[in-house]
């Protein structure tokens, strides 16, 4: 499952507002890149036939069968700060990150490392 906070879901919903109806799920999908292999992406799409789907605080969370045992056990959260807001990810399937906060790799996949 990918677990989302209620603070997550909160910001989502109101980002959703600008959305179509029919990509009102928020995909979240593992790219090869970055400094150590993989890259995050998260935005908005349709469901697909391939696709798992979570529902947490209202929110339909949707990721690739193929992209799950990378993010299995995921948390997206939203923090809020002087500076701005942003989402932060915790994978638990991580066993090295960059300094970008975006990159990562698992015991499992290296992916394709290159700039962040």
């Amino acid at each position: 499952m990918i677990h989302l906070t209620e603070a997550a879901a909160l910001q989502v919903k109101e980002m959703m507002q600008q959305t179509a109806e029919d990509e009102r799920n928020l995909r979240v999908l593992v790219q090869g890149g970055g400094c150590s292999g993989l890259s995050y992406g998260m935005g908005f799409d349709s469901q697909k036939e391939q696709d798992l789907s979570f529902e947490q605080h209202g929110v339909n969370v949707i990721v690739e069968e193929k992209d799950y045992p990378v993010v299995k056990g995921l948390e997206i959260d939203y923090k809020q700060s002087m500076l701005g807001g942003g989402f932060t990810i915790k994978n638990p399937n991580a066993i090295a990150t960059c300094g970008c906060g975006t990159s990562f790799r698992t015991a499992t996949n290296a992916g394709t490392p290159g700039g962040c």
